[in-house]
């Protein structure tokens, strides 16, 4: 029996652009995909929440976006870029040898800027552009920084693997 997936055109209200307060929810490991040029890549995804509200949920839940990266500390990857302007300092040769925990970030603030790009078909979609520290006293678990509010980690759901079939 075939298994038909199609574009339902179900209604999504994307993430509003600007710059926004965010907090990690999540480092989600995809494991070993396609990349650039066709070479394959250990790839994963960042997920944060963004202090905005999508009024059109049922809880006014925040918004959520995501950014897949390599998972690649090369001075030139997308990755360690971002995580350098995250934390507002490089890293320094030993951190990229040695290697560093990108779990470390779920709790963490920042704030991210996110713009829309619009498709051919007329979506709309939210993507995040920037990456910047937090504002002074609100890194992670100081007073005013934003906490995870009803999200369960990818990894946590679905069956004891960590398997789901869930969307984020």
């Amino acid at each position: 029996m075939a298994i038909m997936a199609k574009d339902s055109g179900g209604a999504f209200t994307p993430a509003p652009e600007g710059l926004h307060r965010a907090v990690c929810v999540d480092v989600i490991d995809r494991g070993i995909l396609p990349g650039f040029q066709g070479k394959e890549t250990h790839k994963i995804d960042i997920i944060w929440q963004i202090e905005a509200r999508d009024e059109d949920t049922e809880n006014n839940e925040r918004f959520r976006v995501l950014k897949r990266y390599s998972l690649s500390l090369n001075e030139k990857s997308n990755l360690s870029k971002d995580l350098e302007a995250w934390r507002g300092c490089a890293f320094a040769p030993e951190e990229r040898s040695g290697g560093f925990d990108v779990e470390l970030i779920i709790g963490a603030n920042c704030q991210l800027q996110i713009n829309h790009d619009i498709r051919d078909n007329g979506r709309v979609w939210a993507n995040v552009r920037a990456i910047v520290p937090a504002r002074d006293g609100e890194q992670k678990g100081e007073n005013g920084a934003l906490t995870p509010e009803s999200y369960t980690r990818f990894k946590d759901r679905g069956d004891a693997d960590g398997n789901s079939d869930a969307a984020f």
